[in-house]
């Protein structure tokens, strides 16, 4: 999920001397763009918890940094696991980072209709209605079992990453009129070889 946040140059210049420090020994994956059908089919659990997974965990933050995303799930990769990263600060605070294994929503409430992109599907945004609050369970790269509750952007991070792994796109909450709009775009972008 790409962050929609807007900020001064000043600020900007910070986070990109630090995710440049961050990512420097980080493998930086290529986003998987929206037609590509892992993005549509729901991801396998995680079983195996090792260094492996902790080191693919920071590849995808370094990856989410360098596109200036708050969330990433690992079919935006290529990876076909129940597997995402979120961070709501953009690598401004390495303790907001948030690593869920095998993620699933056991509390919603509340409803915020929000402007929503994604950044698998770069340049479009809607309007989606997701829930204000949500209480997650999942695991952690270590295979530790938490619960974590977010709200708002937190919340509505949590909520698009989990639809990924499901093979669910933005998309599919915007009304019929304005999903077609956004399809017809891309596949007249891909036609002229720019997507």
């Amino acid at each position: 999920m790409p962050d929609k946040l807007t900020s001064s140059e000043a600020a900007s210049a910070e986070v990109t001397e630090t995710q440049q420090a961050t990512s420097a020994a980080r493998k930086i994956y290529p986003i998987v763009k929206y037609g590509d059908p892992i993005l549509e089919k729901p991801g396998a659990p995680v079983k195996k918890f090792d260094a492996e997974l902790e080191q693919l965990a920071e590849d995808m933050f370094a990856s989410m940094y360098a596109a200036q995303g708050v969330g990433l799930a690992a079919p935006q990769i290529g990876k076909s696991w129940r597997l995402a990263v979120v961070d709501v600060t953009g690598g401004k605070n390495p303790e907001a980072k948030i690593v869920l294994a095998n993620p699933e929503i056991i509390h919603a409430e509340g409803e915020v209709r929000e402007e929503e992109g994604c950044l698998s599907i770069p340049g479009f945004r809607g309007y989606v209605l997701r829930p204000q609050f949500v209480t997650i369970k999942a695991q952690n790269a270590k295979g530790e079992t938490f619960e974590i509750r977010g709200e708002n952007l937190l919340a509505r991070a949590f909520c698009h990453e989990i639809d990924h792994l499901n093979g669910i796109l933005f998309l599919q909450h915007l009304s019929m009129l304005k999903r077609d709009l956004i399809k017809r775009k891309i596949k007249k972008l891909r036609k002229q070889g720019e997507w």
